[in-house]
């Protein structure tokens, strides 16, 4: 099984926090694959991504997004793969308005939303490792490793 994430940005602005999700991955041996697209000035790219996630080997989304922050609820209207939304910050003070977006997602629309910034990108990785540590012996021992060194994301 390919062990992909598939990482969304809505614009090259958030690259900065999200390459710490990318470079996280990689650590844990996924690979993470960058996009940017945005739910409001490129939805058919959105579209086109998350219809066709699946047949590339995507097994998780990354969707990260600020201010209306959505993203992360575009992505999982267009895929059954397990969405986890990074709320980012440049709306209202902390990001706050990005996380109300992202948390108040509809029934049976879920997104796992993580913590605003920098922390939930990090954290986005180690939950995707989580994910794929059910169904791959690499990726479960890289976590244990990770988990045993006491790694600190900070």
């Amino acid at each position: 099984m390919e062990l992909k994430a598939l990482i969304i940005m809505g614009s090259k602005t958030d690259e900065p926090v999200m390459i710490e999700t990318k470079n996280w991955l990689t650590w844990f041996g996924i690979e993470g694959e960058i996009f940017i697209a945005s739910a409001h000035r490129t939805p058919d790219k959105v579209r086109e991504l998350m219809m066709t996630a699946k047949e590339k080997g995507f097994g998780v989304v990354i969707a990260a997004a600020g201010m209306a922050a959505a993203l992360p609820g575009v992505c999982a209207a267009y895929t059954s793969l397990p969405v986890l939304g990074v709320p980012l910050d440049g709306g209202l003070p902390g990001g706050i308005d990005a996380l109300y977006s992202i948390v108040q997602m509809p029934a049976g629309l879920p997104v796992g939303t993580l913590a605003v910034g920098k922390a939930g990108a990090r954290n986005a990785a180690v939950l995707t490792a989580r994910i794929f540590a059910l169904s791959s012996e690499k990726v479960k021992a890289r976590l244990a490793e990770f988990q045993a060194q006491e790694y600190k994301i900070s």
